[in-house]
């Protein structure tokens, strides 16, 4: 029997093998294969865990080799591996034989030998079954996280003493039975307070470019005056992103795993991601790094969304590094003669005011800033990256209304208009409308001659790059899919160039 564990590192992360040798000597336990310093403690937790779990500790010099040697070993994770390899060699010395497989363990110890849950365990099995392990003994709390991937047996132990038990009951591990069918459909979280958008009144617009964002995958920028309901539109969007496919939900939940985000009642993350960063977040927060390489904000918002509230209170050099991971949908990482990728597909969504003092542009407020300190509060929002903003919108303060009558569209609204779109698009290309590739603009996208002379008419007229034709035609297709229509009508491109021009009441400068 050969015992595998697991070392994290970026997205991929790789197998150790940990072998253990018993050999006449001074009893004392030696570890070598470039461990930290958790990894080091973890003979002390071993030996007590062992003692108090009612096994006989080896009295031989014992020998614990974690390969490959040049690969640095970190975390709590392999207190069960190395417990589990000492009995093992000792059960071998006194005449036992082992069936000849390969198995995955992880798990942290503690004292009176009860197993702990530890990160990255769906990472883990994951990375296991694609080198052909399938058996794996993880803690009882992690076992249902690693059932999700498909292939794997599980066998969630609790203590030591039923980790070791296991290895001799083949019965002892269980695997998910099939599964739910993905048949496609396009479902929504189950609805919860605060996330009603018949609540917002006097804010049509807003609603319905978050609708189109929700339906296409779209990113959007608002601009707006304090108080003007941006940000509590942009909060309420969850309610309106369809839930993750399979495939898109074990890339999610991998990552979240190796973050150690996953919750006991959701061990597949099928909840799209809506990660909202402060406006303090690092460099190195927002893309990840760290000795490990962790996921930032970016990679944690794959398949779902990304919400810079206040974006203009980032840092310059945090919304520049959003460029490049917008246009490939991953990010690189380099560490120490390292590197990884991670996926990075999100939509972008900012919620910004018009200018310091945020009056800018309203009708009930006045603006006090001078054009120099409104242009270098621009200055942070490069060119190349409003260009990526397909949907454009400026927010005022709506009317004051307290006539119960008056109400916006409902969220159940809302969903039943945003599933047929996305029923549409999967059916169609199997990717949402934002990310359709210029060959696929050209068969998806089409329209009539009159269609294409609006189209060279708003090019002239705003300046549109060859990039917002076809952010306009990606938006337009959005459009006619919420309306069920398999054409692209002028009236869809009018909205989707009126969403994309420049603001009336905002400086060109400004976008």
């Amino acid at each position: 029997m050969q015992i595998f564990s697991f070392s994290p590192f970026g997205y991929e992360g790789a197998l150790v093998t940990v072998e253990v040798d018993l050999r006449r000597g001074i009893p004392a336990v030696d570890i070598v294969g470039l461990a930290d310093g958790a990894v080091k403690e973890s003979r002390e937790r071993m030996q007590a865990a062992i003692r108090n779990a009612g096994f006989s500790f080896p009295p031989e010099r014992v020998l614990i080799s974690l390969s490959p040697a040049d690969l640095k070993k970190e975390g709590a994770g392999f207190d069960l591996p190395i417990a589990v390899g000492v009995l093992k060699a000792q059960a071998e010395c006194s005449g036992t034989v082992f069936a000849e497989e390969k198995i995955l363990v992880m798990g942290e110890l503690e004292l009176s030998g009860k197993v702990r849950a530890v990160k990255g365990v769906n990472a883990a099995v994951s990375t296991a079954i694609a080198q052909g392990i399938r058996r794996c003994i993880v803690p009882e709390q992690n076992a249902e996280e690693a059932r999700e991937v498909p292939g794997a047996l599980v066998y969630g132990a609790d203590c030591l003493e039923s980790a070791i038990r296991a290895l001799g009951e083949e019965g002892a591990f269980e695997g998910r039975q099939g599964g739910e069918p993905d048949d496609g459909g396009v479902e929504f979280r189950r609805m919860e307070a605060g996330f009603e958008y018949a609540e917002i009144k006097g804010q049509e617009r807003l609603v319905r470019a978050l609708e189109i964002a929700a339906a296409g995958g779209h990113n959007l920028i608002a601009v707006g005056s304090p108080g003007c309901g941006k940000t509590m539109a942009i909060q309420k969007f969850p309610a309106i992103t369809p839930l993750l496919t399979k495939e898109e939900a074990y890339s999610v939940t991998r990552i979240w795993s190796l973050a150690g985000l996953i919750k006991p009642s959701e061990p597949l993350v099928k909840n799209p991601p809506f990660r909202i960063p402060h406006q303090t977040a690092s460099l190195e927060g927002m893309c990840g790094g760290g000795q490990n390489c962790r996921p930032g904000e970016i990679s944690l918002a794959h398949n779902g969304v990304l919400f810079l509230d206040e974006a203009a209170e980032f840092k310059t050099s945090v919304l520049q590094m959003l460029r490049v991971p917008l246009e490939s949908g991953r990010v690189s990482l380099s560490r120490a003669g390292r590197s990884t990728c991670y996926p990075a597909n999100f939509q972008l969504l900012m919620a910004v005011n018009p200018c310091p003092c945020g009056n800018y542009g309203s009708s009930a407020k006045i603006c006090l800033c001078s054009e120099k300190s409104v242009d270098l509060y621009w200055k942070k929002f490069s060119a190349p990256l409003l260009d990526r903003i397909d949907l454009r919108i400026f927010v005022d303060l709506p009317k004051q209304s307290f006539s119960d009558e008056e109400k916006g569209r409902s969220t159940e609204e809302l969903q039943k208009e945003i599933r047929i779109a996305v029923k549409a698009q999967r059916k169609r290309q199997g990717i949402k409308n934002a990310k359709l590739s210029p060959e696929q603009i050209l068969n998806f996208c089409k329209t009539d001659s009159a269609g294409k002379k609006l189209l060279e008419e708003a090019a002239e007229r705003f300046s549109f790059s060859p990039r917002a034709i076809s952010s306009c035609l990606r938006t337009a297709r959005t459009i006619a899919d919420l309306a069920g229509s398999q054409d692209i009508s002028c009236e869809h491109l009018t909205e989707a160039i009126d969403f994309r021009k420049l603001c009336s009441t905002i400086p060109p400068d400004l976008m």
